[in-house]
């Protein structure tokens, strides 16, 4: 099985922490050329560091805010202006604050789409011709399992995460004419530091001690406990490898058993 990703350029997207950071560090691991993105331009410093250095080319970053699809598009025609371009594209950010639906402002609604939807499709838009020029090409969202079963309590999430996969099933019926992919993984719930504000929220919200929460949590697992980042950034990595060439259009949950729909 190919999993080399040497002579490939990736960008991912939130890459300083949580998921994003993982998935940055796995495919560094196999060979991959990183270009970071997030808002944290001393962060991202950081984490340039921890990377297993290229097997060509050297990794990088865009200092991009997620909030201002107008800047993005400026930082990512800048990089590309410099004659770099991407094989590889992680869409990753963080969502939104968890609450009920019928509770939630239309602002919190617009600037969840804003960052998720309309920053998805910019980066796209950019990076997609030089996949096509290169004859590789990989886009892999980091959406969520309430695309598959709306998850309670995240009712802004549910909304926008359904929004994003329609978006990346469209889209990868427009690109495979030229051998492009675009996936969707959809984690379920990981140790990350979301996970613990969204508990931590809750707790403040209802009363109940965090480790109740957890508990509770958990016991809905079938594998009995969360994700680690690192098993979420697996699953992206084979997404994003010669390996699965043939796998386009499709959501692939990583979730320990927890959705309870095919």
């Amino acid at each position: 099985m190919n999993l080399s990703l040497a002579n490939r350029c990736a960008v991912v997207c939130g890459s300083t922490q949580g998921i994003g950071l993982a998935a940055a560090r796995e495919l560094s691991s196999l060979g991959a050329a990183v270009t970071l993105v997030a808002r944290n331009e001393q962060s991202l410093k950081s984490v340039l560091k921890e990377l297993v250095p290229a097997a060509n080319g050297q990794h990088g970053y865009i200092v991009a805010d997620f909030n201002d699809p107008g800047q993005l598009k400026s930082a990512l025609d800048s990089w590309i202006d410099k004659g770099n371009q991407a094989h590889i594209l992680i869409n990753n950010t963080g969502g939104p604050a968890g609450g009920a639906i019928i509770d939630a402002d239309l602002s919190h609604f617009e600037n969840t789409f804003r960052q998720h939807l309309l920053c998805n499709h910019v980066l796209a838009q950019s990076l997609l011709p030089g996949m096509k020029t290169s004859g590789y090409g990989r886009i892999i969202n980091v959406i969520s399992t309430s695309v598959k079963q709306p998850l309670k309590g995240l009712g802004v999430s549910n909304t926008i995460r359904a929004a994003v996969a329609n978006w990346a099933k469209t889209l990868s019926v427009e690109v495979a004419p030229f051998g492009i992919t675009v996936n969707n993984v959809l984690p379920g719930a990981t140790a990350t530091g979301r996970l613990s504000a969204l508990m931590q929220a809750k707790s403040q919200k209802t009363g109940q001690e965090v480790s109740q929460l957890e508990h509770e949590m958990v016991s809905e697992i079938p594998m009995g406990r969360f994700a680690q980042p690192e098993e979420i950034a697996s699953a992206i990595a084979f997404l994003a490898s010669p390996a699965a060439s043939y796998i386009t259009g499709i959501n692939v949950p990583v979730d320990g058993g927890r959705t309870g729909c095919l």
